[in-house]
């Protein structure tokens, strides 16, 4: 059986076939990889007398008595007795096939979890076979799989790949583990991992440290380093504008009538990318600072830089909300430069739209700033040489590739400034995205005041309505965000327009205003404008508020069913307070589940958010809390997340990877791409982006 054929018609195929597909296996290497979800014990047989409540056991016994009953819902009550106990059989689902093997007098092996009670021991749903054979010398693997793809299919496809792939050893001899545990051979650990003797260790297996898993996890680290620094190697061959800031042009006219000096942090990161833009080799650079840290003025400074050197800029944000906030505000800062700066989402009017397009065409719109609105085809620069994303986590590779390929100079590539206000703790930084320069504006803007941030019962509502009431009094804003229901947007709306209601009842004479994802645009606006000039006290809303939004008069943020967010997203929310010089409080309501407790990983990050404001120390938080899925986004399109290895405990093993990897690449070359090929197949196609 082996691996699927690329040349194999799929109308040729066998549903076991399709589901290999689905799964991603359709090498023999992939079929080795694909390692177990867990093991079973079928090497000996244990006397029903001898096992206890909860064990999970092989037994050998006789059926005595077999019997279809009605109630409390139709079932099947087999009992088996090996002569030291007896047990009973409980199956819900069943076939004729099972009545036949389970007749009285046959002789079975039965494995399954046993469960003492009133009645005796029982297993459900156990799985059986006739009893004879030999015993397995070797834990059975249980793989992950899907519908349509059997255990016992997959089993004989994986033991098939391992046979035939080419496990040749790939590493250059001089080389040592960073680990002695790791020196077995990767055949060796693959079929150890596949068939593991009865002797080993299980602590060892589930919690990956032994030798086998420290050999892959080292394989995969490397694999990835070799991949990303390829993928840095490559874009360095790329042509790129050279752009410098002028002496006394616009880089230097905006730094003149900003109504604010940058902070310390600001201005080094600004030299970096001053830097890069300098030079012949496009930018590939990602700007990271905490929620208010400043980054749009860096990119806009950036921008400048491009404009006096005749050239386009475009800045591409995941939302019409962030994408109107960073107009309104570059508008304001260049237009009275001469900076002509057009403006493209996908709600906008027909003709709106074409006296846009036809200004960027032409190359009077220096600037372009917009949604994905931006990357459609039938949107043409005149000449883009520096392309902006922000909160770049949103957007999938083909999105960031798309803008990209906008630049219309044959053979050059625009430089790209990815922004995220999600903080990347180092070993992500070094993994995930080595393949990047990356700046940190690590320094908040003076007159930022802290946020105080408490965590409160549901049940204590009607305390945090009158806090509104107070703060109100005070001529201050409020936000109330309510949590977006995946399962049900019908769901999300409804909770939030009743806590509007609700919250209009309780607060007479407050305007109370109402955002939620599934209004027009121009509703949206309206609302955002009436909040932002400080007419409405109170705006409920879904999370569309997450980003972009800045209202300094704005000083207390309610999150309901704080339990349901991730940490970084409350981050985030938080965020939106504590922008003007008032004292400024985030209150986290939660509710809990039927037991009336929070569970612990929602303890721990409502416990985070008390703890801290610095996005860094949230961020490392929230990648032990949640694993790196969170920090990646939509980065993961295409990108093969790390299987084996695990960041926070294998860290020492990366930095042996990334040490290695450019040594590897000038020096064996081919090992290197045999490595990369065989780990990654055609799956570093995302670092182009």
């Amino acid at each position: 059986m082996p691996a699927v054929s690329p040349a194999t018609p799929a109308k040729t195929l066998s549903a076991p076939q399709k589901a290999l597909i689905k799964l991603g296996l359709k090498r023999d290497i992939d079929l080795a990889l694909h390692l177990p979800l867990r093991y079973e014990d079928e090497t000996r047989i244990v006397k029903l007398a001898e096992a206890r409540d909860g064990d999970t056991v092989q037994i050998e016994a006789t059926v005595t008595h077999a019997e279809i009953t009605l109630r409390p819902r139709r079932q099947l009550l087999v009992k088996v007795d090996d002569g030291s106990d007896t047990c009973v059989l409980r199956f819900f689902s069943f076939y004729p096939s099972h009545q036949k093997a389970l007749a009285v007098g046959n002789r079975i092996r039965a494995r399954g979890e046993v469960r003492g009670g009133f009645m005796g021991k029982a297993m459900m749903h156990p799985s059986f076979k006739a009893a004879g054979g030999t015993l397995a010398e070797a834990l059975t693997p249980v793989y992950p799989t899907v519908a349509g793809l059997p255990q016992a299919y997959l089993r004989r496809a994986v033991i098939t790949g391992l046979n035939h792939a080419d496990l040749s050893e790939t590493l250059p001899p001089q080389v040592g583990w960073p680990d002695p545990r790791g020196a077995m051979t990767l055949r060796d650990a693959l079929t150890f991992l596949h068939h593991p003797t009865p002797s080993v260790s299980m602590i060892e297996l589930e919690d990956r440290s032994h030798p086998a898993w420290v050999r892959l996890k080292c394989e995969e680290l490397l694999a990835q380093q070799l991949s990303q620094l390829t993928a840095k190697r490559e874009r360095d061959q790329l042509r790129a504008p050279i752009l410098r800031p002028k002496p006394g042009g616009l880089h230097a006219q905006l730094l003149g009538v900003l109504p604010f000096a940058l902070t310390g942090a600001q201005d080094r990161v600004g030299h970096e990318i001053a830097a890069d833009l300098a030079r012949r080799v496009p930018m590939h650079r990602l700007l990271q600072g905490d929620v208010g840290a400043g980054k749009t003025v860096v990119a806009a400074l950036a921008a400048m830089v491009a404009v006096d050197a005749g050239w386009q800029c475009a800045l591409m944000a995941p939302t019409e909300i962030l994408a109107t906030q960073h107009f309104a505000k570059l508008v304001g800062w260049l237009e009275p430069l001469g900076v002509k700066v057009a403006w493209l989402i996908g709600s906008q009017k027909k003709k709106e739209r074409a006296a846009m397009l036809a200004l960027i065409e032409s190359g009077e719109a220096a600037l372009v700033v917009g949604t994905h609105a931006v990357i459609q085809e039938h949107v043409k620069f005149k000449n883009l040489a520096l392309a902006v994303i922000d909160e770049q986590h949103r957007f999938g590779v083909a999105q960031r590739l798309a803008l990209r390929g906008k630049m219309q100079e044959g053979g050059m590539e625009p430089h790209m400034l990815m922004m995220t206000a999600t903080p990347i703790p180092r070993t992500l930084a070094m993994s995930y995205y080595a393949d990047l320069d990356v700046s940190v504006i690590d320094e908040l803007p003076p007159g930022r005041t802290p946020i105080v941030t408490r965590v409160i019962s549901d049940g204590r509502r009607d305390e945090v309505v009158s806090r509104i009431g107070a703060q109100l009094q005070e001529g201050r804003q409020v936000y109330w965000v309510c949590p977006l229901i995946e399962e049900s947007e019908a769901l999300d709306l409804t909770n939030a327009t009743q806590t509007h209601a609700d919250l209009s009842a309780a607060l007479p004479g407050v305007m109370v205003g109402l955002l939620h994802s599934r209004m027009p645009v121009v509703e949206k606006k309206a609302v955002m404008e009436l909040f932002t000039a400080g007419v409405m006290g109170v705006l409920v809303s879904t999370t569309v508020i997450e980003v972009g939004v800045d209202v300094p008069n704005a000083s207390l943020m309610v999150i309901e069913h704080a339990e349901r967010f991730g940490l970084s997203q409350l981050h985030q929310l938080r965020g939106r307070v504590g922008r003007g010089a008032a004292a400024s409080a985030c209150v986290l309501l939660y509710g809990t589940n039927e037991g009336g407790r929070l569970s612990e990983t929602a303890r721990e990050r409502l416990r985070a958010m008390v703890d801290t404001n610095d996005g860094f120390e949230i961020a490392r938080r929230d990648l032990e809390i949640r694993g790196p899925g969170e920090f990646l986004g939509a980065r993961q399109s295409g990108a093969p997340m790390l299987r084996f290895a695990d960041l926070q405990t294998d860290a020492h093993w990366l930095d042996w990877a990334r040490e290695l990897a450019p040594a590897m690449l000038d020096q064996h070359p081919g090992l290197a791409e045999r490595h990369v090929g065989r780990w990654l197949g055609g799956k570093s196609e995302f670092l182009k982006a």
